[in-house]
């Protein structure tokens, strides 16, 4: 499944987001979050048309049309071929989780905060934004390892100077949240911690954004506008990725580091900043320098102190704190009606994967495994094949003979939602043929043809 592209102003959809809700979407290993706006219809599917795009066999051109008001949200199909169904969330006090399946018709029906919609064979859920969940403090950092309880001795000592910091590390491996501490145990905490991507600026708007411009300084531009680097002031400037920032940039960087002083594009008087710099990057930096490829004089300015921030496999201690954490904060999103844990056996295959996307991809797998639990307790089967080691990705064997009966195949699989899934991704990923698909199942084909009678799978679409 491909990145979802929440684009298209040409739809129908408000163009300000709501503040309270998303759309995720799980296809394979991956999901994707679209911010849902406060009224409008997106529709959802693989044409290019569509405000969602989700790239998938399953998912039809113009698949669905999700309707948002305010805050509620509903959801029509609109004839595609292999159906929408619905599986609202579990009703408390229910011990297996798990709703039957219903296709949609011609009909328009609500989706709860939570509620289970699958797309063909693609799940999606409309849960509650994290920056909207109340009642609940920000996550803390886990410190659990002892080379992170180091690292975390040796910020809290270099927070209470005026040093700069440069963070080094993987990408996802949590520098942002090493950066905060930095700020949080800082005598600047009561002021603003600014945050930039610096590799997602544009390289034309790279230096207005930071540095702010005065009015009729571009075509365009009716009135002045303060940077980033304003906007931050009194506190701490976080530059993420900052060898992404273009050359010219890295010189107008240098003089507000070296004089304290701020020039906004087209300005003619430098204005004082009171500001510490955190910057961060998975580069050598220390080699480009060397090579030329950013400017040295720079990196020596930014790197006043270096943390290295070690990977997640190195750090195995924290892998299970960090997934609860994360679990908590999923359900938190989903309004869940009971509780959710991860089982030994998930967690042994959590600590046991060796993440090469760090921290974030923790995050997204723990995220992923809320949206296709069906239980109370997240088993292997709910994480892709990555991390279970199944040579055949997210598809799950089932360990049945060619004689299984279709109850022996319900006792197996925890939930009918997972049963299809699992169903569409082997016939994906043996492109339709469905003796290939029961032998990668191992069930029989008279078995698969009666699960696809069953849940009203027809054959993969093909590819306009």
């Amino acid at each position: 499944m491909g990145p979802v592209d929440s684009g298209g102003s040409s739809g129908s959809h408000d163009s300000v987001s709501s503040p309270t809700l998303e759309l995720v979407v799980v296809g394979g290993d991956r999901i994707q979050v679209t911010p849902l706006p406060a009224r409008g219809d997106l529709m959802l599917g693989r044409g290019e048309e569509c405000e969602i795009r989700i790239d998938h066999r399953s998912v039809s051109r113009r698949h669905a049309v999700l309707r948002v008001f305010d805050g509620a949200v509903s959801i029509e199909d609109l004839g595609s071929a292999n159906g929408t169904f619905v599986r609202d969330s579990p009703h408390p006090g229910d011990a297996s989780g798990a709703q039957p399946l219903r296709k949609l018709s011609s009909e328009s029906v609500e989706v709860v905060v939570g509620g289970r919609v699958s797309l063909g064979a693609v799940p999606i859920v409309v849960r509650r934004a994290a920056t909207v969940q109340r009642g609940f403090a920000p996550d803390p950092p886990i410190v659990r390892d002892p080379a992170m309880r180091a690292l975390h001795e040796q910020v809290t000592r270099t927070a209470r100077s005026a040093i700069n910091v440069l963070i080094l590390g993987e990408a996802g491996v949590g520098k942002e949240v090493l950066a905060r501490a930095v700020h949080d145990r800082s005598p600047r905490a009561a002021g603003p911690f600014l945050a930039v991507d610096c590799a997602a600026l544009p390289p034309g708007q790279a230096e207005g954004e930071l540095f702010g411009f005065e009015q009729d300084a571009f075509t365009g531009t009716a009135r002045a506008r303060r940077g980033l680097l304003e906007a931050a002031n009194g506190g701490t400037m976080f530059l993420d990725e900052v060898g992404a920032l273009p050359p010219l940039v890295q010189v107008k960087l240098l003089r507000v580091l070296e004089d304290r002083k701020v020039m906004r594009v087209g300005g003619r008087t430098p204005r004082q900043l009171d500001l510490r710099f955190v910057a961060a990057t998975h580069r050598n930096l220390e080699g480009e320098a060397a090579r030329g490829t950013f400017r040295q004089d720079l990196y020596f300015r930014l790197s006043g102190v270096a943390f290295a921030v070690p990977p997640l496999r190195e750090r195995t201690s924290e892998i299970a704190p960090l997934a609860e954490q994360f679990l908590a904060t999923a359900v938190r999103g989903i309004d869940r009606g009971g509780p959710l844990r991860f089982s030994p056996a998930a967690l042994r295959c959590l600590e046991s994967y060796a993440w090469p996307g760090n921290v974030r991809e923790l995050r997204n797998v723990v995220e992923r495994a809320v949206v296709l639990s069906d239980g109370e307790m997240i088993v292997p089967a709910d994480l892709p094949g990555r991390i279970t080691g199944s040579a055949t990705g997210p598809v799950r064997r089932l360990d049945l003979g060619s004689r299984a009966t279709t109850s022996e195949v319900k006792a197996v699989v925890p939930g009918a939602a997972a049963e299809r899934q699992r169903i569409m991704d082997a016939l994906e990923q043996c492109g339709g043929n469905r003796t290939r698909t029961a032998k990668l199942l191992g069930i029989s084909v008279r078995i698969l043809a009666h699960r696809l009678a069953e849940y009203d799978v027809g054959p993969p679409r093909r590819r306009p």
